[in-house]
């Protein structure tokens, strides 16, 4: 399967802002975007692009996608099927991406970032509703239980990333039971209630055209 395998720091200064793709190092003094202020490459501290209407759909395209850890083929399809269901595609398309298995082992905080969510999902360490699940993008619905598969409960990694977990800070749509070590989705989220701060209705322009 491709992945993108380069440095996921130049991803956030190619787009010059935080998308929070290395977990707790984006939240250290280490962010490269705090570091270095400016788009990556030779250039990248003198030039200064003017974005047209196309360039700025392009570049909003380009952060959510990276966010969420996709390619371009995953993320049309993702695009497509939004497009086809009822109601507005743009929050139809953010509800898909939050239910995916990788993102919500993230947001329950089994992991300290989607990618390594996805690393975990692929290598068979979580459970849904009690049967195994290594496909990241297998879509997660209300009621689900997310669950920390029995042999996988002593791992370092997902102790690490619990104890990140704080009261109060879990998103109101999810559940999560710490000392069971298992979460699960409530209710599909509200667009209100996704904490990104992209403007989704520029890839469906995008794509519209």
């Amino acid at each position: 399967m491709a992945k993108y395998n380069g440095p996921v720091c130049k991803l956030c200064r190619r787009e010059g802002e935080k998308l929070f793709l290395k977990g707790e190092r984006c939240l250290s003094g280490k962010c490269s975007v705090e570091k270095k202020a400016y788009p990556p490459g030779q250039h990248g501290k003198t030039r200064r692009i003017k974005l047209s209407d196309y360039g700025m759909q392009l570049r909003e395209k380009q952060k959510i996608k990276r966010h969420y850890g996709l390619l371009e083929s995953q993320f049309r399809l993702v695009f497509d099927r939004a497009n086809r269901k009822k109601g507005i595609t743009g929050e139809n398309m953010l509800k898909m991406l939050e239910s995916r298995l990788d993102n919500m082992v993230f947001r329950l905080g089994f992991a300290g970032s989607r990618r390594q969510a996805r690393q975990l999902v692929r290598h068979r360490h979580f459970t849904v509703n009690g049967k195994l699940v290594d496909i990241p993008s297998f879509e997660v619905r209300p009621g689900d239980v997310i669950a920390v598969q029995e042999s996988s409960r002593k791992m370092p990694a997902i102790h690490e990333a619990m104890r990140r977990i704080r009261e109060g800070q879990l998103l109101p749509w999810l559940q999560l039971d710490k000392a069971k070590m298992e979460g699960s989705l409530l209710e599909q989220p509200n667009r209100a209630d996704i904490p990104i701060t992209f403007n989704e209705n520029l890839v469906v322009e995008l794509y519209s055209k």
